[in-house]
């Protein structure tokens, strides 16, 4: 079966045989039944309870765009550690603020187990972020000194996530949902102002599984008001495309599957200047950053390399209807990561 197909939507991840079903979905998986995953090593031996526990990684993320600010909220669990961070970026400023937290061995700390429902919450020394997704609808709220947010992020009727499950690895797997294009709706109050939200936009990331133990990513994310309506945009290379791509665009909540996605930029030398482009000039952006939420941790056992950037994409892409999508100066997201975990 090509995995580009889709599928329906199973209630658990894992079949009879307790391996994964791979592919993209036509909806959220309900239930990663991690429990019954039998976990093999290299040498086709079953791993241990140690193993199993340790090498299962999940993170949660969620991007609000408004007029005048962008805010990026995550929420990771690698089992040695927890950790979560809450960006702000004053558009007009061009000024980005942070608090973050780190949790030893995750304590004090909890990550939702389904992508249809659940909780993820984590306290900062500043306040406290929580996620909570109900029948697959996604919703934060944020207590800091700079943010208090309930918010609710609304996919249009009808309309579905990207859903995928690939092989990692060896003897791995990693199950990415996301959706992006979201309305935003509920309270939000920055710096004791209250912003409206009638222009707001959103996205979640939903990504869990036994990834390598070295991995990398690149990946870029839109949401934005369009000539053709909203407009939502994943692009990724890296971490789970052992036969698929994450890559997808979604109008006014039609998704528009994507082939594979290139990107070019050298880290080395200028790393604000990104190209994005498919062999059959489907999607061909730039992307020019302005800012960056960036950390370096070294601890030898666990590293941690990350980029996250703001800034402007210009370019095209044509969606599955042959229909073109001009983007001039429209802001947006990429990353550049390492992880060893």
């Amino acid at each position: 079966m090509s995995m580009n197909h889709l599928q329906l939507a199973p209630d658990k991840l894992m079949n009879a045989e307790g391996q994964p079903i791979f592919g993209h979905f036509d909806g959220a998986v309900s239930d990663l039944s991690i429990k019954q995953f039998h976990y093999f090593n290299e040498m086709d031996k079953p791993c241990s309870w140690w193993a199993k526990y340790f090498d299962y990684k999940q993170f949660q993320f969620i991007n609000i765009t408004t007029p005048r600010y962008i805010i990026g909220v995550a929420i990771a669990d690698i089992r040695y550690v927890g950790s979560s961070f809450c960006y702000l970026y004053d558009i007009e400023k061009n000024r980005l603020t942070e608090t973050q937290a780190l949790k030893p061995l995750s304590w004090g700390m909890s990550v939702s187990r389904s992508p249809l429902q659940g909780k993820a919450r984590i306290k900062h020394k500043q306040g406290s972020i929580v996620f909570s997704i109900k029948e697959g609808v996604w919703q934060l709220s944020i207590q800091t000194d700079d943010i208090q947010a309930e918010l609710t992020l609304e996919p249009p009727v009808l309309s579905l996530p990207m859903s995928l499950c690939t092989p990692t690895g060896y003897n791995g797997w990693t199950y990415t949902q996301k959706h992006n294009g979201l309305k935003v709706k509920g309270s939000l109050t920055i710096k004791h102002e209250p912003q409206p939200l009638q222009y707001a936009l959103g996205g979640y990331d939903f990504s869990a599984g036994y990834m390598r133990r070295e991995t990398s990513w690149r990946w870029a994310s839109i949401n934005a008001q369009v000539e053709h309506g909203v407009l939502g945009l994943n692009l990724a290379a890296g971490v789970n495309e052992t036969g698929a791509t994450e890559n997808v665009l979604w109008i006014n909540g039609e998704r528009h599957l994507l082939p594979a996605v290139k990107f070019d930029f050298n880290r080395h030398v200028s790393d604000d200047y990104w190209q994005l482009s498919t062999a059959d000039n489907q999607v061909d952006l730039t992307f020019r950053a302005l800012n960056c939420r960036s950390e370096k941790r070294n601890f030898g056992f666990l590293k941690s390399n990350f980029r996250q950037y703001i800034g402007y994409f210009s370019g095209h892409i044509i969606d599955n209807n042959n229909r073109k999508h001009v983007l001039r100066n429209q802001l947006g997201l990429t990353e550049d990561h390492f992880a060893k975990w």
